[in-house]
């Protein structure tokens, strides 16, 4: 008989993909593909998610993922989801998909705009309820809507996030989780459910606010048609997922109040777990439900430090790239073997990219690098990858502060995964920036590592996300700052606040464009 296993399916900012694990938490396969969320040329700021050929991809990944794991449908036990968080999907009343949109979509800047005005504090009350702002959430982009697609407002009868789009497809069963319901800015952290009043405030009709279910919760079976799709059995249990960065946490051990990690994809998230909920009386970081129930996550984020890595890749290192293949590794293996023999403080070199967290006024300076020299043996590419690397430790550890701050948290140790901490040196970094002792788990995917989880929990293998992590997570790799380059980088982090504040005046003075900008501002 063949051994159990669980699927993940995982819709990322930058790419979708099918994992399978055993019951050990041991990664048995992986698909993966690349995708781009385009935007629409009539709607600035837009960031369109394609349901039909992201469904099609997706597909492709968990037939791939089952062939090269060598393992018949019938191993797949159980199948749950995980995406990237904000995205959203309606529904008409025959479950079919209206309309989509990827997480930083930005194109409800007027309706911000507008809500703000003609609801003075509105703002504010729903942060305190549900930790969160306008500037990633459902409600400006549910008014866009209603205001440039009126036939669209007018058939929606369901909305619901990413993650479960996917089981929606698998099972045919419209719901939604309180970790990725909870970046809706709809839904209160204190009861974990859809706060109607919010909604009537912004003008929502809360009946297209779906039934809510916890993470684990097993909601129904693969259909007919998706198992066509997939090569999945038709009949196998769904179970109900999460946001990446709540699941990543759990996949991590970072499933206590107390508890940090730093998860290094396309964004990175900066997660400490709160035994309640708190909001920031200044608005600076985001307050979310964590997948574990009773908990709740304050967060910052790092914004596109996966994608400025790829832009650096894509433009400047097609050589890399060659040598890479020819050696059989991966091009970030070679230029982080390169950029380790580069000393730290990367001879000066000032990356502006993501600025530290502040919801209350959420923007970014121009993508820049700055400081540099025309000595190419001082200012190459090994030298760039590294201030790269380094200013993103930087921003990471900012971000901790204020989230550890909240919580009122002393932060002992830090867990560090995603794409990121593949690596050995970006972990290093990481510990030597924070001055705290940085963790590596043997899955570095943690998040879809809980989906599978997820899936676990959801037929009775496991009582709960935490004892299903206590009895998965192993480590890796352990880092221990070194005090004296701890040191260092405080310097060079006080250096970059100065410059990032110039370049933002910059922005503010219409010289450069902002690498991204919160809908109204």
């Amino acid at each position: 008989m063949t051994a159990p296993h669980v699927l993940a399916i995982d819709a990322g900012t930058g790419s979708g993909r099918a994992v399978i694990f055993d019951l050990a938490g041991r990664q048995v396969a992986v698909a993966q593909e690349e995708w781009t969320h385009l935007s629409d040329p009539r709607h600035a700021g837009s960031m369109e998610f394609d349901c039909a050929a992201n469904w099609a991809l997706l597909a492709r990944c968990v037939r791939k993922a089952l062939a090269d794991a060598g393992l018949p449908a019938s191993a797949i036990r159980a199948v749950s989801a995980t995406s990237m968080r904000e995205g959203i999907v309606l529904w008409d009343r025959d479950g079919r998909e209206l309309w989509a949109c990827a997480n930083v979509d930005s194109r409800a800047s007027d309706e911000t705009r507008a809500l703000k005005a003609a609801l003075p504090g509105f703002e504010r009350d729903a942060y305190a309820v549900t930790g969160q702002t306008f500037a990633l959430g459902a409600i400006p982009r549910l008014k866009w809507i209603e205001r440039n697609l009126p036939d669209v407002h007018a058939r929606t009868a369901s909305m619901s996030m990413l993650s479960d789009w996917i089981v929606a497809r698998l099972s045919g069963e419209i719901a939604c989780d309180p970790s990725n319901g909870g970046t809706s800015g709809l839904l209160a952290l204190d009861s974990r459910t859809w706060d109607a009043d919010i909604a009537r405030r912004a003008g929502i009709d809360p009946a297209i606010l779906p039934p809510v279910h916890e993470t684990g919760t097993r909601i129904g079976r693969v259909t007919a048609a998706a198992a066509a799709d997939t090569g999945l059995d038709a009949g196998t249990p769904v179970v109900v997922g999460g946001g990446d960065v709540q699941l990543g946490a759990v996949g991590l051990g970072v499933a206590r109040a107390g508890e940090a990690a730093v998860l290094g994809g396309t964004f990175w998230q900066q997660v400490v777990n709160m035994a309640r909920p708190l909001a920031d009386p200044e608005m600076r970081v985001r307050v979310n439900p964590h997948a574990v129930p009773g908990l709740s996550q304050a967060e910052g984020i790092a914004f596109m430090v996966g994608m400025t890595t790829r832009w650096f890749r894509d433009a400047f290192c097609d050589e890399e790239k060659r040598l890479a293949a020819e050696r059989g590794i991966d091009v970030y293996a070679l230029l982080e073997e390169k950029s380790a023999a580069v000393a730290p403080g990367a001879n000066g070199i000032l990356p502006i990219f993501s600025d530290v967290m502040n919801c209350a006024a959420w923007y970014h300076a121009a993508p820049s690098l700055i400081n540099l020299t025309l000595d190419a043996s001082l200012c190459g590419k090994p030298q760039i990858f590294r201030a790269i690397q380094e200013n993103a430790a930087i921003v990471a550890a900012e971000n901790l502060r204020l989230a550890a701050g909240l919580a009122g948290v002393t932060l002992t140790d830090l867990v560090f995964a995603g794409g990121a901490s593949k690596g050995k040196l970006w972990g290093q970094i990481l510990s030597d920036v924070t001055g705290l002792p940085v963790k590596v788990p043997e899955v570095t995917e943690a998040t879809a590592l809980a989906a599978g989880l997820a899936a676990w929990v959801g037929i009775g293998e496991f009582a709960s996300l935490p004892e299903a992590a206590d009895a998965v997570v192993r480590w890796r790799r352990r880092y221990e700052p070194d005090a004296g380059r701890t040191a260092l980088y405080r310097e060079v982090a006080d250096r970059w606040r100065e410059a990032y504040a110039a370049q933002r005046a910059l922005v503010d003075a219409g010289v450069t464009r902002s690498m991204w900008k919160a809908p109204g501002l």
